[in-house]
């Protein structure tokens, strides 16, 4: 082994061992230059154009090697050894003043004595230093805004571009897709590319739903859309906002500027990348989810007790379904490999008595005869671990059949990322693929009769040079991929006559007319439930309807209580509740978020009867929340609305970026601080009544009592003869 990718693994937050740092350096800049070499390897040296540079053993980055392990947990930890890479060595540079080739040597045996074997050598590699220059492209739009422009040129070409928006005094910048750290992003550097970060995404400024659009808040307001789908990065500070836009073959950047308030700027927004179509009502209904109801009597004992505590629940998404390779047939079920890869029918399949799913059609008919919708998970990637069976059939398929993304080389990308590592990616870029792989699904929705689809993951491209069967490389179609992945089951649901229910966590512009989303994976702790409130009010604000998070967190150990009931009644008024837990490996204790589980562990006795009175509430909630939907598809008025939508000019709802309104009416301040007794809460102008006194109050600040029964929430007075009764 003796690698050297100047571009690296390309993670967007982390370097590897094999990389050239930084990738693109400026005139003058000194360039670390990283080889990955064998165990055997004892003296590298670098041919740096007329010169040579020894390299030295280098010392991984723990930040880094972090990074590229994904984070901590199950799924993290067997990754990490393997994309943190060992063997690195690397070299710092002269300063870089003009285009150099450079290629390595790597030596076994014994230095001391310099009885080395001969050399081992790279390919070149070509670096010429880059420059920012008032001229190399055009920038397209900006309506008199911009100012500033520059272009960072080389001798290979124009890379990026840089420009300046003007913010004035007391402007807020609200938007850049799903955001966890902040509702306000003026005064943070942030960036625009789809990436999972697995937990804390609030502590690291990343997400799994990010998109080059913001709105301005303040004097008349005004938004702008970067129309592209290549990383953009922003910093504002001072009276300026920073843009800076990766650049294709074509130097031109094109710049939307909407005027107006924050509804007409999001109206403007969607009117060109699309915007939402309503779904069914039982959307609204409570989802209730466990990554460990692996077999067809845990997720009827599951219902089966939401039956027996008269806890209503509207939907269940069934994660560990399938056979975990490729995530098409049920695990046990028997059936012939197709070995050209083509899609079963359902008639092919038969189920064991004694295996875990004996019978997955008559399960899902009696969860319909009670009332409850069927969700099944997915991944967007075809394991290939496994030599013979079926997966192995469909992942040759896939490559010969010409279904795959692809490297800059033409042979099949490999997941580099810490989840489902080295699986093919289906190119879901064009309708070809989208149908050979939902064809794949097809029994279960045309057959079976399942509802929707968890499309879970959809961040796994790496790499600027991928190949897409639509013409695009990986700089511009990585970040499309989680739109088309939510495209193509929701088309898939449409083609059987049903609604197209997706359940995503990535996605990128053009994502708001694709289904559900959820706010992805988070511990259980008050600080990831403040930022799960700010993610869906960023995301709203970005024209994502159908929002949610799994309540009170999905990792760790079992919520307390408290932090469990505080979320839960908050989650009544969101657009999508629904509890969910992390596989633990069928470890006792259970990390379930079941009420009846979170009861038993904590040992409250208040959790049962107060969850079954949110989840009470939120069936009588159900009508509301779908008539709003209505008129939040046809106005562009967020459903999960931060109050400047509606109160442009006052400054004080500023102080309070956790408080929203649910459609027109309501006005929604989730408890979020462990222990509190009272809350308080501003009212904007306008009349407003509490909904648990029935009784008016004045705009401005309120303080009220909170038990653990409620979270305060607000009437607009002329509808209250109408809501009154979901209340009482």
């Amino acid at each position: 082994m003796f690698t050297h990718r100047p571009h690296g693994i390309e993670h967007p937050y982390a370097t590897s061992p094999d990389q050239r740092i930084p990738v693109q350096p400026l005139a003058g800049q000194r360039v670390q230059l990283g080889v990955v070499v064998s165990p055997d390897v004892t003296r590298v040296v670098c041919e740096w154009g007329a010169v040579e540079l020894p390299l030295s053993p280098a010392t991984a980055n723990a930040a880094d090697a972090a990074a590229l392990a994904g984070g901590e947990g199950h799924l993290a930890e067997a990754q990490a050894s393997a994309l943190g890479g060992d063997g690195g060595w690397s070299v710092v540079t002269p300063p870089l003043t003009e285009p150099v080739k450079y290629r390595f040597h790597a030596y076994s045996g014994d230095v001391a004595t310099s009885a080395l074997d001969a050399a081992e050598s790279t390919d070149w590699f070509e670096v010429a230093p880059a420059a920012w220059a008032a001229a190399g492209g055009e920038l397209r739009g900006g309506d008199g805004r911009v100012r500033d422009v520059e272009w960072l040129v080389s001798a290979t070409g124009v890379h990026r571009a840089r420009f300046v928006l003007p913010l004035a005094e007391g402007e807020h910048l609200v938007g850049f897709g799903e955001r966890y750290d902040a509702l306000d992003q003026r005064g943070k550097q942030l960036d625009a590319v789809v990436f999972e970060q697995y937990k804390s995404q609030g502590v690291h400024g990343r997400t799994y739903l990010p998109m080059p659009f913001a709105h301005v808040v303040g004097g008349t307001g005004w938004g702008f859309h970067v129309r592209t789908s290549r990383r953009t990065w922003y910093s504002s500070e001072g009276n300026q906002l920073v843009i800076e836009v990766a650049l294709g073959d074509d130097p031109m950047v094109d710049l939307g500027i909407y005027e107006g308030s924050a509804n007409d700027v999001l109206k403007q927004f969607l009117d060109e990348v699309g915007r939402a179509e309503e779904l069914p009502e039982w959307v609204f209904r409570l989802w209730a989810s466990g990554n460990e109801w692996n077999t067809q009597e845990l997720v009827m004992a599951r219902m089966d007790a939401h039956r027996d505590l008269s806890i209503p629940v509207g939907a269940i998404v069934i994660e560990a379904w399938s056979d975990e390779e490729g995530i098409t047939i049920w695990r046990d079920a028997l059936y012939e490999v197709t070995a050209d890869g083509s899609a079963h029918a359902a008639g092919d399949f038969e189920y064991r008595a004694d295996g875990a799913w004996p019978d997955p059609k008559a399960m899902i008919d009696e969860l319909h005869a009670r009332g409850i919708k069927v969700i099944l998970w997915q991944i967007p990637l075809q394991k290939t671990e496994f030599s013979t069976g079926q997966v192995a059939a469909d992942a040759e398929a896939m490559v010969r059949d010409g279904h795959a993304v692809l490297e800059a080389d033409g042979t099949a990308y490999h997941n580099r990322g810490w989840w489902f590592p080295q699986a093919l990616m289906p190119d879901l870029s064009t309708q070809r693929t989208r149908d050979w792989w939902t064809a794949k699904r097809r029994y279960l929705v045309d057959d079976l009769d399942v509802d929707g689809f968890k499309t879970d993951g959809g961040e796994h491209a790496w790499g600027h040079d991928l190949q897409y069967a639509d013409g695009k490389r990986g700089d511009e179609g990585n970040n499309l991929f989680p739109v088309h992945y939510a495209r193509a089951f929701g088309d898939l649901l449409r083609s059987a006559g049903k609604a197209p229910v997706t359940f995503s966590r990535a996605g990128f512009t053009g994502s708001q007319a694709h289904g559900i989303f959820w706010a992805g994976d988070e511990d259980s702790t008050w600080e990831a439930f403040r930022a799960s409130v700010t993610a869906g009010l960023t995301a709203a604000s970005c024209g994502i309807v159908y929002w949610g998070w799994d309540l009170a967190g999905f990792s760790g150990p079992v919520p307390d209580a408290e932090l469990y009931l505080r979320a839960a009644a908050a989650s009544v008024f969101m657009p999508i509740m629904q509890y969910h837990s992390e596989f633990n490996h069928h470890q006792l204790p259970l990390r379930d978020r079941t009420p009846w589980h979170v009861a038993e562990t904590t040992g409250d006795e208040r959790v049962i009867p107060l969850f079954r009175r949110y989840a009470e509430l939120r069936e009588r909630l159900v009508p509301y929340l779908a008539e709003q939907t209505a008129l939040t598809i046809t106005t562009d008025q967020p459903l999960m609305r931060p109050l400047f939508f509606d109160h442009l000019t006052d400054e004080e709802i500023w102080n309070h970026p956790h408080q929203y309104l649910l459609g027109n009416d309501l006005l929604i301040n989730p408890v979020l601080e462990p222990a509190a007794t009272t809350w308080t809460t501003y009212l904007p102008a306008g009349d407003w009544i509490d909904v648990w006194t029935g009784e008016a109050v004045p705009q401005g600040l309120v303080t009220r009592d909170v038990p653990l029964e409620l979270v305060p929430v607000y009437c607009k007075a002329a509808r209250w003869p109408d809501l009154a009764a979901v209340f009482s």
